[in-house]
């Protein structure tokens, strides 16, 4: 930062941009040479590549940010920005399951019987596995505002003890959403009711994973002292994913398993 004149940050050329794109094609194309030819190489392959991928790109991040100097007051505004902008897509994402659930459930065709669920579907108790997953969600949205005040206020302790309970609420949804799948008496193939279903909340599941993988992340680097009451944008970025992800739930338990059923 010594010699640069201004607050701003210059990346350097990365190649890992380049090695995700080559895991989300090598995943791809695993995930249809399973379907086919029950053939786990590529997939493999390409979940080793995204591993490594997403570790080394944290690493510079991380590295940028805490021990070069890089993140300024204006690139955080910047980061900041950016993450709104990435939430608002997201918001969008799942808007698109919503617009086909409600086409669907508000105006049921013929060949679903005139009627939602669709005739022959036994649709899940929304006041069983699917509403003790909501108060897993809503309670996680509070430990991780607990946690996020515990680093303003400079308590390490009690931050660290909030993040480790956020993802282990939000493993515990991941165990509990999986049970659901396995238990459920309906299938992705079973109409528009199965497929919005099970796209809807499976892609919300996979947000999960993503979410408690960065506060994950998080809380390693709140354990290396990376963290201060100033400076702690990488952990605001993944609690506003988190309560992202937890609004999302409440519109899908409201419309797709308490409406919907």
């Amino acid at each position: 930062m010594t010699n640069q004149a201004h607050a701003y940050h210059m990346v350097n050329p990365s190649p890992w941009p380049l090695t995700g794109a080559i895991a989300a094609l090598l995943m791809t194309s695993g995930l249809a040479m399973m379907f086919h030819f029950q053939s786990m190489i590529l997939l493999y392959l390409g979940f080793s590549v995204m591993l490594l991928t997403m570790l080394q790109w944290w690493r510079d991040i991380v590295r940028e940010s805490t021990f070069q100097g890089h993140h300024t007051t204006p690139v955080q505004k910047g980061l900041r920005y950016g993450m709104i902008l990435f939430i608002t897509s997201e918001v969008f994402f799942f808007l698109g399951f919503f617009w086909a659930f409600y086409r669907a459930s508000l105006a049921p065709t013929v060949e679903l019987g005139e009627c939602w669920p669709p005739t022959g579907v036994n649709p899940l108790d929304p006041f069983e596995v699917p509403l003790l997953n909501t108060a897993v969600l809503l309670a996680s949205g509070v430990t991780v505002t607990w946690a996020h005040h515990s680093i303003m206020s400079d308590n390490r302790k009690e931050a660290i003890y909030a993040l480790m309970l956020t993802i282990m609420l939000g493993l515990y949804f991941t165990a509990l959403q999986a049970t659901e799948y396995y238990e459920a008496p309906f299938t992705i193939s079973d109409g528009i009711y199965g497929s919005t279903f099970f796209v809807a909340t499976g892609f919300h599941g996979l947000h999960v994973i993503i979410g408690s993988t960065f506060l994950t992340v998080c809380l390693i680097r709140q354990i290396l002292y990376h963290f201060t009451s100033k400076h702690h944008f990488g952990f605001e970025a993944a609690a506003w994913y988190w309560h992202f992800v937890d609004v999302v739930w409440l519109f899908l338990y409201v419309s797709i398993y308490w409406w919907g059923s």
